[in-house]
């Protein structure tokens, strides 16, 4: 498994010159000078945060293009957001690609641990976990991922800590009903997955509802240029 996790290298794509031109609204504007530019042709992948098989979206009622996002980077909210689902148990890892799509090694570190749900109370949601993907050959910071309903998180997982492509940051759990976590059984037990880009906007890759996913699926990309929020790669 740890071999095949050294596969997650970036398999980003360049974005294509057109969509270079692209300027996002002024009023949701994030920098667009050329430091946007150079990050397209480096993009980092995004993997699902949950080590294995899980679905994407199981019961297809609220889809990234939709998705509600809770949690700010920089300032501004998250670029986009979905669920993965896995029963109670599966281990939680980082979603972001240990190389860029150019080949450079990318250094992913903790930047927030902190209880998921505004309550407080890791009860009601576990823990939100979020990285930071940094490629090494430019010393650029490329994006990052809130991971939230988190249980069982080591002690080991604390801000500043490097973590790797298998690293466990803790496990899927099953919390209590509450406006923050509504699920009733385990099938619905999952991960809040939310992305955003340093500069500009990142992307998800769209597939219908309750599609299986493998530890090797990318599920989006940091890095890119897209205009807005909420868009597919």
């Amino acid at each position: 498994m740890g071999l095949l996790r050294h596969a997650r290298w970036a398999i980003a794509c360049t974005v294509a010159a057109t969509t270079a031109l692209l300027t996002a609204p002024s009023a949701m504007a994030k920098d667009t000078g050329p430091t946007a530019r150079t990050l397209a042709a480096s993009t980092v992948a995004v993997y699902p945060p949950i080590q294995g098989s899980s679905l994407w979206d199981r019961f297809g009622l609220t889809p990234p293009s939709e998705h509600h996002r809770v949690f700010y980077n920089w300032g501004y909210l998250n670029d986009w957001a979905v669920d993965i689902y896995q029963n109670p148990g599966a281990t939680v890892v980082s979603p972001f690609g240990s190389k860029t799509s150019g080949g450079s090694p990318v250094t992913v570190r903790v930047v927030t641990v902190a209880p998921g749900c505004a309550t407080g109370n890791l009860a009601d949601g576990g823990w939100r976990i979020g990285l930071e993907a940094r490629d090494d050959s430019t010393g650029a910071i490329v994006g990052r991922a809130d991971v939230m309903h988190v249980d069982q998180k080591p002690g080991s997982i604390t801000v500043g800590a490097t973590v790797g492509p298998w690293t466990r940051l803790g496990q899927t759990g099953r919390f209590r009903y509450s406006s923050c976590y509504q699920v009733n059984g385990n099938t619905g037990a999952h991960v809040h997955l939310e992305v955003i880009n340093k500069t500009k906007y990142s992307c998800y890759i769209a597939r219908a509802a309750g599609t299986g996913l493998g530890g090797e699926t990318v599920i989006g990309r940091v890095g890119t240029l897209n205009s807005g929020p909420q868009q597919t790669c």
